[in-house]
């Protein structure tokens, strides 16, 4: 397999336009042409798991959290970033990674961590806004099954769980040529009216030019009319976090036992208990503190994240248990949805698991 058939895929699997604007998302290191013929996935990429890859011949390392982060200005080992660059460009070992893109997608990060607590009705914590876009064209009749279908494949008309949605309406478009066209219909330089269809239908904003660019493969016009209108709309099915609920609710100490044996996470900290019951849990892999007005508007019982500072906990309120269970623990899951992600696509593809554990804090 080339690499960039490998990064394409993931690239619009887990939409680059997703990650946030401190991200570095995608393919870091390696020449999109190159042949691969196995990855390793991983959390981090630390030295450890560098040498692991080239140990098992990998030919490249797909990851959660990017190795590079800024831009570096040498490359002369002085830093953990600059060997591991160092080291995989002189064995040819490609990198990619799908950070915050992967918590955002609707199979992401805090998905996951639903799943293994076996939560119900999960839905997004905090849905995204403004990545929705509206496009409205004009089709002949005649036209209008193969290029609708032209579209859906290009991946517009997805809502939520229904896809292949649109809304047509039947009118009369006008249009006169000049002396250097040459008209689908009507003569050249004579006014002409022509039976049409107006097609709306909604897309991702990552799929605009995919989406424009089947539109104009198909439509047998010259100048082809369309609209493209930016909708307000939330995305429900995509954004940070997410809420759901447990099959019964727990007393507080018997939730929290439960989380770190889910999670395998020796060092909770955690709010005031006040003998409450869990029933409706909210979840944020990562640093998702910025997140807990959403889990109170959720009427959470406990939010669950990472990297909580101090003065955050006080922020709860004795309103909600507060939990941080390790910026690790809570992102670990993220190697099963890149491995399920590219087995699905490439399933001869060789795929290994990292054995390293590249959690840097130890509890004692």
């Amino acid at each position: 397999m080339i690499l960039k058939d490998l990064s394409s895929y993931l690239d619009s699997e887990v939409p680059l336009s997703f990650q946030e604007n401190y991200d570095n998302s995608g393919l870091q290191i390696g020449l999109p042409g190159n042949e691969i013929t196995s990855a390793l996935i991983t959390l981090d990429i630390t030295e450890e798991v560098t040498d692991e890859a080239i140990e098992k011949g990998c030919d490249v390392i797909v990851s959660h959290h990017p190795l590079i982060f800024n831009g570096l200005k040498h490359i002369t080992g002085n830093s953990i970033t600059e060997r591991i660059v160092y080291k995989a460009i002189k064995n040819n070992l490609a990198i990619y990674s799908s950070h915050t893109n992967l918590d955002m997608i609707a199979g992401g990060v805090s998905r996951k961590m639903a799943e293994k607590m076996n939560l119900q009705k999960v839905r997004i914590l905090s849905p995204k806004a403004n990545n929705l876009l509206k496009l409205v064209t004009y089709i002949p009749e005649s036209h209008i099954e193969e290029i609708r279908n032209e579209i859906f494949r290009a991946g517009a008309g997805v809502l939520g769980n229904y896809d292949r949605c649109s809304f047509a309406s039947a009118g009369t478009g006008s249009y006169r040529g000049n002396e250097n066209t040459n008209p689908f219909a009507g003569e050249k330089g004579e006014m002409h009216f022509e039976k049409e269809i107006r097609f709306e239908t909604v897309m991702l904003s990552h799929l605009k030019d995919k989406v424009i660019s089947a539109l104009l493969k198909v439509h047998p016009y010259e100048e082809v009319a369309y609209d493209i209108f930016p909708l307000a709309n939330r995305n429900d099915y995509a954004g940070l976090g997410c809420v759901g609920e447990l099959p019964e609710g727990m007393e507080e100490l018997d939730f929290l036992k439960y989380v770190s044996e889910v999670f395998n996470a020796n060092g909770l900290r955690y709010t005031r208990t006040n003998g409450r019951k869990i029933k409706q849990v909210a979840l944020c892999g990562g640093s998702g503190i910025s997140l807990l007005q959403d889990a109170f508007t959720g009427n959470a019982d406990v939010f669950i994240t990472a990297d909580i500072k101090y003065h955050n906990f006080f922020e709860a309120d004795n309103k909600i248990l507060l939990v941080d269970i390790g910026h690790y623990e809570s992102e670990k899951f993220s190697t099963e949805i890149l491995y399920d992600l590219i087995i699905k696509k490439f399933p001869k593809f060789a795929l290994r698991f990292s054995e390293v554990k590249t959690n840097p804090i130890n509890y004692f």
